[in-house]
């Protein structure tokens, strides 16, 4: 209400402190005070909060450091680790934040409630009849009944709009005070409430009470790894705590009655009052290969009573026992057991059988060299896009661990709007660990795939898990299998099949008519064979960066541009690469006639192998890994991954919830009205009328119930 509306002289200003005398003792305190219920200071805090939502929003919280060291580097990765960035809601200054906001909102509710209530008891009937000339709607008229008629008319006008009125009999004549949409003030108390509540819910279900409890109890995060059971007691909280959410993984045919609570410096175990069983792990897929359903059929027994019962706990359709919530969050493999065949790629060793488990670890020799084998996953399932086009027409001089396999798989391949999904079958992931702690990952296929018309096996290699994995493609042989590609291998890195497929190959492309080129031809093809088997010292032949023989593709490549004059390079590379293949072929032939079946005629099909085989080998100088795994029989065992809740704060969100419903709808759809109607005697026994409406928030509704009332009010009585 404008000024003009109000029937109470102004304030007069306090009196000026006396000269000498210091000001009133407490003013900081009330300043503290006013700043901290203004409005201005709630909307900083909540701006903060935004931010700080926007933050943990965008950037991964609670993942591995090595993650944010490589996605931002070592040095904004440390700064962002000490400012909490990547544990946002449950740092101290986020959680301070949110009860700054608590406390703010509090005294904002405290300092204006009492206001609003006086203000919802009061029609403002004592308001002047000079001061309704000053606002924005307003209307004069004449009635041509009595003063006493004319206030029951408009009593009852105003009772049928809905209207609540209270009138003031004055010696000069009555004032009419009439209110309509008094919940706007409401909603502002429901709103400002809400805040409170979900701001309380948040802190009682966050991090406070654990750490509050940790602090009370002694208890420190653990930070090391292993069993669950070798983890101490310090590092343990007893099963009443009131307020915690933490992970359960649960496999197939087990039980756990511990969860984990990340911390931003480590963990802590948090006992629960029960036991869950998981019985069975059920999952379905859509044809893209995503998950459309997983869901755990559990049992839950009580320590307390030793009572149990079954449950089935779904995504959104949680489990509940002593006040714990048992949620479905995701699924993991709880220990699969695994069979592979491990191929050595140097040397002529037999391959060899090894067992283990997912999440289990065992020992490789390579040498004087040990290498750790970590069995870190398997995939059932890999869905993949094999719609995109590989490029036709590459350059077999050009060679990394598959310039077109990316294309195809998911990892690699680039949005597009063509889809051919297929399920490449079953893959398991692995590390090699060497002494130093350094690893790499290995993903393999089980089974061949069919790629550019090549069926072929894919063993991908990366050297960081924020890297694409890189696949080797290793043609299929007439049995199905990768022993005609490993019998290949095994012959290139013997000498002496070297010269003999040499040999036989000179035999073979030497013309009738010139005999003489036969010898050239074998050098050329055994110097081709052992630059290719990379079989060269460093100093006579290739050599790559670390000083290495250079095998494959590239160190004929290098051989090359060393050798020959720049003019002649691109016609002795493709002589050189002919030779290379047709002495490769020859290989081929040599070691499938010693190790049984003989190659299948030539065709297509051979043709086809040999041209994979050959880029193939090339790649393989490269794999990272002295040995090859295959995967040969496997067990899945599933684990459902469930979030453990015990939320006291809750009710309380929900509730505020509701609250803020209430108070924005309130607050936008409802607006305050307060009429004012003067109705004065005159002398010719009618009646003069001057009414006054003002609103909270003006609008065309306004103008036009304003206009409708007084039309109603004053009928064909003139107005102004």
């Amino acid at each position: 209400m404008s000024a003009a509306a109000s029937d109470t002289p102004a304030a007069a200003p306090p009196p000026a402190a006396p000269s000498g005398t210091s000001a009133p003792r407490g003013r900081p305190w009330q300043d503290a005070y006013e700043l901290l219920s203004s409005m201005r200071f709630a909307i900083a805090l909540l701006t903060v909060i935004c931010i700080a939502s926007v933050i943990g929003t965008v950037v991964k919280q609670r993942e591995p450091l090595n993650n944010y060291v490589n996605q931002f580097g070592p040095f904004w990765a440390e700064l962002y680790g000490k400012l909490d960035l990547y544990t946002v809601y449950s740092a101290w200054w986020f959680l301070l934040i949110l009860g700054f906001l608590v406390l703010s909102t509090s005294l904002c509710i405290a300092r204006n409630t009492p206001k609003i209530l006086v203000d919802l008891k009061s029609y403002k009937e004592g308001i002047r009849e000079s001061a309704l000339q000053a606002f924005h709607h307003k209307a004069i008229g004449h009635l041509p009944q009595p003063a006493e008629q004319a206030l029951n008319e408009v009593s009852a006008l105003l009772e049928a709009e809905g209207w609540k009125a209270k009138a003031q009999i004055r010696d000069k004549g009555t004032m009419v005070a009439a209110r309509k949409g008094a919940a706007n003030k409401i909603g502002y108390l429901a709103a400002h409430g809400a805040i409170v509540l979900i701001c309380l819910g948040g802190l009682l279900d966050g991090d406070l009470f654990v750490r509050a409890l940790m602090w009370a109890q002694g208890k420190s995060a653990y930070q090391g790894g292993g069993l669950v059971s070798e983890v101490k007691p310090e590092h343990r909280l007893a099963a009443d705590n009131p307020s915690f959410r933490g992970n359960l993984m649960v496999p197939e045919g087990g039980r756990a009655a511990t969860a984990i609570l990340s911390m931003p410096d480590g963990v802590v175990l948090q006992e629960l009052p029960f036991d869950v069983e998981l019985k069975k792990f059920i999952v379905e897929y859509y044809a893209t290969g995503m998950p459309k359903l997983f869901a755990s059929e559990i049992e839950i027994r009580d320590h307390e009573t030793g009572k149990t019962h079954a449950a089935t706990v779904k995504v959104n359709e949680p489990a509940y026992h002593r006040g714990v919530a048992i949620y479905q969050s995701s699924f993991d493999d709880g220990g699969s057991q695994l069979r592979v065949r491990a191929v050595p790629l140097s040397g002529s060793a037999a391959p060899f059988e090894i067992e283990g488990v997912v999440g289990g670890a065992t020992t490789l020799s390579n040498g004087d060299e040990k290498l750790n084998l970590e069995f870190s996953g398997l995939r059932v399932i890999n869905v993949e896009n094999m719609a995109a086009p590989t490029p036709s027409g590459t350059d077999v001089r050009k060679v990394d661990l598959v310039a077109s396999v990316q294309a195809h798989l998911g990892s690699g391949a680039k949005p597009r709007g063509d889809k051919t999904l297929q399920n490449l079958g079953p893959s398991f992931s692995y590390k090699l660990r060497d002494a130093a702690g350094q690893a790499r990952e290995f993903n393999n296929y089980m089974v061949p795939v069919e790629l550019d018309g090549q069926r072929v096996f894919l063993a991908g290699v990366r050297d960081t898990p924020a890297e694409a994995f890189r696949y080797l493609r290793i043609p299929v042989d007439e049995q199905g299998g990768m022993d005609g590609w490993l019998q290949l291998r095994q012959g290139l890195a013997d000498a002496g099949l070297r010269e003999r497929a040499a040999r036989r190959y000179a035999q073979l492309a030497t013309p009738d008519d010139k005999p003489q080129m036969g010898p050239q031809l074998q050098a050329t093809a055994l110097r081709a064979l052992t630059l290719f088997a990379a079989a060269e010292a460093p100093a006579t032949g290739a050599s790559g960066p670390d000083g290495k023989a250079l095998g494959g593709l590239p160190a004929l490549s290098q051989f090359i541009e060393r050798e020959v004059p720049e003019a002649e390079r691109s016609r002795v590379s493709e002589v050189l690469l002919r030779i290379l293949n047709g002495s490769l072929f020859e290989l081929y032939k040599l070691v499938r006639q010693q190790a049984g079946p003989p190659v299948p005629e030539a065709g297509s099909t051979t043709q086809g192998f040999m041209t994979q085989a050959v880029l193939s080998l090339s790649d393989s100088m490269f794999y990272p890994a002295p040995v090859l795994l295959q995967l040969s029989e496997f067990k899945q065992i599933q684990a459902s991954v469930f979030q453990v809740a015990r939320a006291p704060g809750q009710s309380l969100v929900y509730l505020g919830a509701v609250l803020l419903t209430i108070g924005v709808f309130a607050m936008l759809y409802i607006k305050e009205r307060r009429l004012w109607i003067w109705l004065e005697p005159v002398h010719n026994g009618g009646t003069r009328v001057r009414m006054a409406l003002s609103c909270t928030r003006a609008s065309p509704d306004t103008d036009t119930e304003f206009e409708n009332l007084s039309k109603a009010l004053l009928k064909d009585a003139p107005a102004s």
